[in-house]
């Protein structure tokens, strides 16, 4: 079977981090209230001169420079967001851009909310595979995929419910299309709108959320999304190193923890210092999982996530 690997990350953050006591200045809350309900302690958001592009490009270039491989090396490009930009041109074509890639190649955004990423790691493969064999020879089957948002403008700052969970911040992984490597995969979908943000139009569009119902439909994704994975693969939760999960709530993971009767050292958690950055969740927690050496060259990994759509997905993966 051909599967991806992953070969190098990256990450970016905005300069400004704001913690729960700087949002209690300007909003009805208290980390005293936060925390206990999510886990978060601060977030990153966007100032002045930063934007979903801004932070892409620069996730992407830092895991450009840590594959050692060059632009003409990459034949697809992916973007996963919910906040662009712009309606056109799209994030992936600026990272194009930017990094100086190839013109012939497939350079898009998707859209799958906070499971977006594990949507572009997939939507990767499919186009890495789909290169004839006269094709892969003359062009090496790599892919930049990247997960980054720029939730804080779409935030009403007057909804305590709301602007305390989300955060800005970008992620990006090089992979290689491999034959034979432990891969396994599973994309699904619900359809509610109990996450919601209208738009585009002349008024700003601001996130809206039933949080109860969001959580009942979270647990239940996550746990399946695990149990189809290891089924599909033939692995159980000891073949695991890590599972790294959309970082929405501590809540929701540490359920999920229980539900599987998986030990919680396998579960990364980083929600604490980042909140829940949509679809650069899985990408930063993925980062900062390999650099903390959480994450070690050989390692299988679980990446799931869910979100607005109502979205859920996963991917059994291995690091070169």
């Amino acid at each position: 079977m051909k599967g991806l690997r992953i070969i190098s990350t990256g990450s970016a953050r905005p300069a400004k981090a704001v913690t729960n006591d700087d949002l209690a200045k300007i909003v009805d809350t208290s980390d005293d209230w936060i925390y206990p309900r999510t886990g978060i302690h601060s977030r990153y958001l966007c100032g002045e001169g930063e934007t979903t592009s801004t932070l892409a490009i620069q996730a992407a270039k830092e895991a450009m420079e840590r594959s050692g491989l060059g632009p003409d090396d990459i034949s697809a490009l992916i973007c996963a967001t919910t906040s662009p930009d712009h309606v056109a041109p799209n994030v992936a074509c600026q990272i194009q851009r930017a990094l100086d890639m190839p013109e012939t190649i497939p350079v898009l955004d998707v859209n799958a909310a906070c499971t977006g990423f594990i949507y572009a790691l997939e939507t990767a493969r499919g186009f890495l595979a789909m290169q004839s064999e006269e094709e892969a020879a003359d062009r090496p089957r790599y892919a930049l995929v990247v997960g980054a948002e720029h939730l804080s403008r779409m935030l009403d700052f007057t909804d305590r419910t709301t602007c305390v969970l989300f955060g800005d911040g970008a992620g990006a992984a090089v992979v290689e299309l491999a034959e034979d490597v432990p891969y396994a995969s599973m994309l699904g979908a619900k359809g509610g709108d109990e996450i919601s943000c209208e738009g585009p139009g002349p008024v700003p569009a601001k996130i809206q959320m039933d949080g109860k119902a969001v959580f009942r439909f979270a647990t239940g994704a996550l746990t399946k999304c695990v149990d189809i994975l290891l089924t599909k693969s033939g692995r159980t939760m000891d073949d695991i190193d890590q599972v790294i999960c959309h970082q929405a709530n501590e809540r929701i993971v540490d359920f999920c923890i229980r539900k599987l009767k998986a030990p919680e050292t396998k579960f990364f958690k980083n929600m604490d210092h980042y909140g829940n950055t949509g679809a650069a969740s899985v990408a930063l927690a993925l980062d900062e999982a390999m650099c903390g050496n959480a994450v070690k060259p050989g390692d299988s990994l679980l990446l799931v996530g869910f979100g607005a759509g109502l979205t859920w997905a996963g991917v059994l993966i291995t690091v070169k």
